[in-house]
């Protein structure tokens, strides 16, 4: 999984990425004449909770690109207390570029799903499909925002003595995470995503990077503007919005909401609720 230099915002910044292509698992350049479907990860798990997508050869037949965002996996650039959905579809958008990805199919998971959509407002002759499973509100509800600074918290806790990581502070942490991703479900790929993020969230948010550390994990959230009706109007292309029936954060109203701003947008979306799955049902519902 290599990774490349990318001008952004920020000056010129390195971003990891996976391509792979029907023949290649670790490709340099797409397959020419086949789709490109482009996955967004959530926050805290980067690009390896899309493993089950790159095991399944119904889908290994496209192209499948990922790309670390920043604060997350081995990407290292940094951001600002600007940073915000504009800014990470920008990232996504300089890779394709980068790549010569003329358009492709988007996929954004909760936090990646702002992302995912502020690409297809931003660039709209680059999507052509928007699959968003678990959409984060309009607006963060500020029982969720508490939830999030409980975790901040928890972060800076353990780093309180950074000679000594209080590890029952970052497993307070993960607990969180775990409750909100997939309601403590014991999985083995679970198991497998927690173990592999516990090093890269500790270099990435590391004392010396606590600022990165609150600019992708809070400001993020407080950056997000409500898309308005003449927004969404920009978006060309067909959209499927996903709910997980069992998602503790976010009940199926916040999706009814945006299913009926995109229609009165005049977007071809619908909405599709998976009985029993967590909010990153993609863990534990893969084939649904």
């Amino acid at each position: 999984m290599p990774s490349m230099d990318l001008e952004s915002s920020t000056g010129l910044d390195s971003f990891h990425y996976t391509l792979s292509t029907p023949t290649d698992a670790n490709a340099e350049a797409t397959a020419e004449g086949t789709p490109t479907l482009v996955l967004i990860h959530p926050i805290v798990l980067a690009s390896e909770i899309f493993h089950p997508i790159y095991a399944d050869p119904r889908l290994r037949r496209f192209n499948l690109l990922t790309m670390d965002l920043r604060g997350h996996g081995l990407t290292s650039a940094g951001a600002d207390d600007t940073y915000g959905p504009e800014t990470a579809a920008r990232d996504v958008l300089n890779l394709m570029d980068a790549l010569k990805v003329r358009a492709a199919h988007v996929m954004g998971l909760s936090y990646g799903s702002c992302v995912a959509l502020q690409m297809t407002i931003s660039a709209p002759e680059r999507v052509l499909s928007l699959f968003i499973l678990s959409p984060l509100p309009l607006t963060e509800p500020p029982e969720i925002i508490a939830g999030r600074n409980e975790i901040w918290d928890c972060w800076m806790d353990a780093f309180s003595d950074p000679q000594n990581v209080d590890t029952l502070a970052l497993a307070d942490m993960l607990t969180g995470g775990m409750q909100l991703g997939w309601n403590n479900r014991e999985t083995n790929l679970g198991k497998v995503l927690v173990t592999n993020a516990i090093p890269h969230a500790i270099r990435n948010w590391a004392p010396q990077n606590f600022d990165l550390f609150q600019a992708v994990t809070m400001k993020f959230y407080m950056n997000r503007i409500p898309h308005s009706v003449e927004s969404l109007a920009r978006i060309r292309c067909p959209v499927a919005i996903v709910h997980c029936s069992e998602d503790i954060a976010y009940p199926i109203h916040h999706a009814e909401e945006l299913l009926n701003l995109m229609l009165c947008a005049g977007i071809d979306a619908q909405l599709v609720s998976i009985e029993d799955a967590p909010h990153c049902g993609n863990i534990t519902h893969f084939e649904e």
